[in-house]
């Protein structure tokens, strides 16, 4: 496959076969996708060839190989020109995303305390492949009103602030939501897991800033060296993934009518205005509430933990999904149109005063959060102006090794003397998941985020290192 460069970390698949749009690949050389059995470039191609798609087939620095789509994809269709909506082009796992919170502590203040801390937040934590949650069981009606809200109906609650809204992508709340677009298994899955982590690279991770890299923006964000933050990664849970099962199905058997056909079928597509269009993202954006209140609900155990310790108050810096398809206007060929933007393992980064930004944020743009694998750094990074991509960045640090590979490869004992070594205190719900999310399954993240910066797609304000992490 023929990778053309086009300057600093930028590289360009051409137009070929049925492809509609270019393929676009944010990356360094080693960064580009090399590992055997890993066909995500392939998958940028496939996603060039999608009814109505606009611009071009975007890969973030992060990307690897996924679900019709490629992990790191991102990709727009114009929904008045045949524009497409594709399950694969969200993921399974609806509204994945991060929240960092910040305090006022130093790290040197959890000297004595990380221990304590580390064991209180993974007794207070339910994590794991089944049910359980901050909230045991919701009700029907409490699980509709959540689908509804999502994070504004856990603060009305009590479970956060007012303030905490204005901190969240969308007000905490994804509008168009359509809790009778669920399935009933879909509900059965969600109602036992209000409040929970899930499995795989799902975490609660105790962090300090370790380099300030844009003082004025790190300033305003309340992130000053040393200072104690707690970055949280989850999404929507069994009821997410069922969501994405039960209209990927939906899809393959309506694609036909609308007379679309597709290099892959996990790119199963319907056009937006469609009935099943419109209904994937109606229950597309009651996942997304599901899990904007499930990062809430842990958002507030975790600051019982801290209270409990006498640590002070966290205060929320960002909430963001990585996994969406949302209805946002761009300028393409020097014209607004109204796009379907599938982001799927990629991060929202709009630039600075964007109307959608908080009044305090808007100044300096929306911070990007970026977690890197256990045991490695993450960063907050900001949107910028003239960015690509519509206005999109990186998520990660992208899969190297498949969890079947690291579980194969990566002894658990070298795995916990190398935290150790760093000081790292891990409350893990599994051997193997601990395995499989070790630090060599991953790229640099210090790499991925230079090539995100050298992109243009944003900005790195303060990089953050971990100091205790419970892991799903």
């Amino acid at each position: 496959m023929e990778l053309v460069p086009q300057g600093r970390c930028r590289w360009l698949l051409p137009r070929q076969g049925q492809m509609r749009v270019p393929g676009v690949v944010f990356a360094t050389r080693s960064l580009l996708p090399a590992a055997v059995g890993d066909r995500s470039l392939d998958q940028v191609v496939n996603v060039a060839c999608l009814p109505g798609i606009v611009d071009a087939s975007y890969a973030m620095p992060d990307v690897h190989w996924g679900y019709g789509f490629p992990i790191g994809g991102v990709a727009a269709t114009d929904i008045e020109d045949e524009g497409v909506v594709s399950p694969g082009g969200v993921g399974f796992d609806i509204s994945c995303g991060v929240r960092l919170l910040v305090s006022q502590i130093h790290r040197n203040d959890l000297c004595g305390e990380l221990g304590e801390l580390m064991n209180a937040l993974g007794r207070m934590i339910p994590r794991g492949t089944g049910p359980g949650g901050v909230l045991p069981r919701c009700s029907a009606d409490e699980l509709d009103d959540i689908l509804v809200a999502g994070a504004a109906h856990l603060v009305a609650r009590g479970m956060g602030t007012p303030d905490d809204l204005k901190r969240c992508e969308s007000g905490g709340t994804m509008p168009g939501a359509g809790p009778e677009k669920v399935s009933t298994r879909a509900r059965e899955r969600g109602a036992r897991q209000v409040g929970s982590l899930g499995s795989g690279n799902h975490f609660a991770e105790v962090q300090a800033v370790d380099q300030v890299l844009d003082p004025a923006t790190a300033e305003a964000f309340g992130l000053r060296t040393g200072s104690v933050c707690v970055l949280v990664h989850c999404g929507s849970r069994g009821l997410g993934h069922q969501v994405c099962t039960d209209y990927v199905r939906l899809m393959d058997t309506a694609m036909h009518r609308y007379g679309i056909h597709v290099p892959d079928r996990q790119l199963a597509c319907v056009p937006v205005p469609s009935a099943e269009g419109e209904s994937y993202l109606a229950a597309m954006a009651a996942a997304a509430n599901y899990g904007m209140a499930n990062r809430q609900a842990l958002t507030h155990a975790i600051r019982e933990a801290f209270a409990a310790a006498g640590l002070g108050e966290l205060v929320l810096l960002y909430d963001v999904s990585h996994n969406l398809a949302k209805i946002e206007t761009h300028p393409v060929d020097s014209h607004l149109r109204t796009l379907c933007v599938h982001r799927k393992g990629a991060t929202r980064a709009f630039p600075p005063h964007h109307p959608e930004l908080p009044a305090d944020l808007a100044p300096y743009g929306q911070p990007v959060l970026v977690p890197g694998s256990m045991g490695t750094a993450s960063y907050v990074l900001v949107g910028v102006e003239a960015s690509p991509a519509f206005h999109s960045a990186c998520h990660g640090a992208g899969r190297v090794l498949s969890r079947h590979a690291a579980a194969r490869h990566i002894p658990i004992e070298k795995l916990r003397s190398e935290m150790a070594a760093a000081g790292i205190l891990v409350r893990g719900a599994s051997t193997r998941g601990l395995v499989e999310e070790a630090p060599e399954s991953y790229k640099d993240v210090d790499e991925v985020v230079r090539a995100c910066h050298e992109a243009g797609l944003a900005k790195p304000v303060a990089r953050l290192v971990p100091l205790g992490v419970v892991k799903g």
